[in-house]
């Protein structure tokens, strides 16, 4: 196993402290991790940039390692870019397009992580990464235009989308359900939009492999790949499941519509991704859904109950 240096811009958030906990768990003192905040490193900033990706460089010559740089971070706040798009275009577009300069002045390969989002979500069968796009929202529009900077400029950049991620930092889905679980009687959730649930701890193993399969010189031919978590369900059906990991009775979760939830961004009706280009490149399909959410509980728990 060769040796990894690993860059993780976006070290603060949801994902990217993921990233950072299962590097630390599955290599050790036995790699290079750098996994700043967006604070500490803004990925807008081209000089920032070309200065943590020429670090990241440095450090694994001096150490023997293999350089990679995965990307987690983004605006994602998915409603507030209707009214915002040209500052989620300048972190979705535009950063990931100067991470992919740097690197490529260097050499370093880029894994770039995006979303569901950019396809329409009107498919009948899980989307294929080859599928046509057909982003409906300001955030769908932000995110495909980086996947396109990052492929265009970099020759060693892989795109890996996912969707529907929750984890034990930052808020998200099950946190949410588990705070109205705890002040409502019953709830109501929109039993029309169908996705995969993503647990943040099963992506990042996923990115890990496939950062070090990179490492390795196993570089995988397609450039856009598919990682969620197995299997699909909506987000009824994912509020039930959270309310039984919660101990609560699912039957106070109640279906609706997504007409009675009018949001300023569209979702998308339909967003199950297909893990056919992820398994057929040899990366570790990850679990199903629902196991991943019951492993979730078991590992991070107090981070998932309201306080």
């Amino acid at each position: 196993m060769t040796d990894l240096a690993l860059l993780v811009a976006g070290g603060g958030g949801q994902l990217g402290m993921d990233l950072y906990h299962r590097v630390r768990e599955t290599l050790g003192d036995g790699s290079t991790l750098y996994a700043p905040t967006s604070a500490e490193l803004d990925i807008t900033d081209q000089a920032a940039v070309g200065a943590a990706v020429t670090r990241l460089a440095e450090e694994a010559a001096e150490h023997g390692r293999r350089p990679v740089v995965i990307n987690a971070a983004a605006y994602t706040a998915v409603d507030a870019a209707e009214a915002d798009e040209s500052t989620a275009m300048r972190v979705n577009r535009d950063g990931p397009a100067r991470l992919a300069a740097a690197c490529t002045a260097l050499d370093v390969p880029l894994i770039h992580v995006s979303t569901d989002y950019v396809f329409p979500g009107d498919a009948e069968r899980p989307y294929e990464p080859s599928d046509p796009t057909g982003p409906r929202s300001a955030y769908g529009r932000t995110k495909l235009a980086g996947e396109r900077a990052v492929l265009d400029i970099c020759p060693r950049a892989w795109v890996v989308r996912t969707a529907g991620v929750y984890g034990a930092w930052g808020g998200n889905f099950v946190k949410t359900m588990a705070k109205l679980e705890a002040n409502r009687e019953t709830l109501s959730v929109v039993s029309d939009q169908a996705m995969s649930p993503t647990w943040a701890g099963d992506l990042a193993i996923g990115l890990l492999e496939l950062a070090m399969r990179i490492a390795d010189g196993s570089e995988p031919a397609r450039r856009v790949l598919h990682a969620t978590n197995d299997g699909q369900t909506t987000w009824f059906e994912f509020a039930r499941a959270i309310f039984v990991e919660l101990g609560a009775d699912p039957e106070r979760v109640r279906p609706c519509g997504t007409e009675e939830f009018p949001r300023p961004a569209p979702r998308p009706a339909f967003s199950v991704l297909s893990a056919n280009s992820w398994i057929s490149e040899g990366l570790t399909p990850l679990q199903p859904w629902r196991a991943g959410l019951a492993e979730a509980f078991a590992q991070h728990e107090d981070a998932f109950r309201p306080a």
